[in-house]
């Protein structure tokens, strides 16, 4: 019997997740796919009888908008939610807003699949010269962070996004999950992956294999020292799960027509 429940979920799709570009630190809204997923997913966790105390979200509004519309379906709008940068995308530095499989098509799939899923390859950082800078180190949001400006990253390996999340982790989530409270955090693709490996030992090496899809969530059992007791469970239909995990490693790879 699991002595604490928690239910982790990456964001609907979003804009630049459509085009297939590295979305990072720019601020994007949810799609009109992102939409429905968001909304599907709170309808799905209603049907399963989830009554959430508390979400943790990024400061990206695709992670919070995502949040909004789940508890919107549950008729659960009036549960607190808490927002940090810590739960913010991994930083891809100079990779942002590129193309993932243009990328593929110059540098090869596995370099792509290294930058994207490895553990601790870090991309070249951003300078003030690359196109989106101004507009994540300008961005207001950024001045109410627990850290300096000048100590944000400029580029991070999922290794640096568990390092800068597990302080939020242990000293804001874990005692409210302690206290018996049923928490969602709503997140992102690598800083969910961070915390399922933090979670649940997966090794540096077994992480690059761990692919989460767009508007399902995730259901982690644990016993009392917050071990898992099984691995992560998505929830849904698993045959539409299993074709969106492809759809999301399919786009590291080469279109077929530029093969």
């Amino acid at each position: 019997m699991a002595k604490y429940r928690l239910v982790l979920l990456r964001h609907g799709e979003g804009a630049w997740n459509k085009e297939n570009r590295f979305c990072s630190w720019v601020d994007q809204k949810l799609s009109s796919d992102g939409i429905k997923e968001a909304q599907n997913c709170g309808k799905h966790l209603k049907a399963l009888g989830f009554e959430f105390d508390l979400v943790f979200t990024s400061v990206l509004s695709r992670s919070i908008q995502t949040a909004w519309l789940v508890l919107q379906e549950m008729d659960q709008e009036w549960v607190p939610i808490q927002s940090s940068w810590r739960l913010n995308e991994r930083h891809y530095g100079a990779l942002i807003g590129l193309n993932r499989a243009e990328m593929a098509l110059n540098h090869g799939e596995e370099q792509v699949k290294i930058w994207r899923r490895s553990y601790d390859v870090t991309p070249p950082p951003i300078t003030e010269s690359h196109p989106y800078y101004e507009e994540i180190y300008n961005d207001r949001r950024y001045k109410c962070s627990d850290v300096s400006q000048d100590n944000l990253p400029k580029a991070e390996s999922l290794k640096d996004v568990l390092d800068r999340l597990l302080p939020y982790w242990n000293e804001k989530i874990v005692p409210e999950l302690k206290s018996g409270k049923m928490i969602l955090i709503s997140a992102h693709g690598n800083s969910s992956r961070a915390l399922l490996k933090h979670v649940e030992g997966i090794s540096d090496e077994d992480i690059i294999n761990v692919t989460l899809p767009t508007g399902v969530p995730i259901l982690l059992e644990l016993d009392e020292n917050l071990h898992p007791l099984g691995p992560h469970q998505f929830l849904g239909d698993q045959e539409a799960i299993q074709a969106a995990i492809k759809k999301v490693e399919d786009q590291g790879r080469v279109k077929s027509a530029e093969k």
